[in-house]
């Protein structure tokens, strides 16, 4: 079995922060048809080929997680990765983030493992730009 896109959905406290961030902070495009307020409903960025995200206000977020609560502001139970070619990406790409509005969590620097930089967007949903040593 397969699946493609899968679809990353976050709770969001405000659609047109959210877009702005995701469309200037990271340079995604959003998909779908516009709604009333001039962006996509249901509000999805693709990714790549193979995913999609998609912000839900927190209010709509509670008919898909049932009786669970939605993670207050600070409290994180994942961290979303992109990976890059190189240091000079991931060092421009958490700056893009920065200056959306991205609160920068670690500054982009060499690991044992490869390079990275950590910040949160608007709603404190945590991303990793990473470069991998192979």
């Amino acid at each position: 079995m397969t699946f493609a896109p899968v679809t990353v959905s976050l709770p969001i406290a405000d659609r047109p922060t959210s877009y702005r961030f995701y469309r200037d902070g990271l340079g995604l495009d959003a998909v779908g048809e516009l709604a009333d307020d001039g962006l996509p409903e249901p509000l999805q960025f693709a990714v790549n080929d193979g995913l999609r995200l998609m912000l839900i206000p927190s209010g709509g977020f509670g008919w898909v997680i049932g009786g669970n609560e939605v993670a207050a502001r600070g409290q994180s139970e994942c961290v979303l990765s992109l990976d890059v070619a190189s240091p000079a990406e991931a060092d421009a790409l958490v700056e893009r983030a920065r200056a959306a509005g991205a609160q920068v969590v670690t500054e982009p620097a060499a690991q044992p493992w490869g390079y990275a930089g950590t910040f949160a967007d608007p709603d404190g949903h945590l991303w990793m730009v990473s470069v991998t040593q192979e």
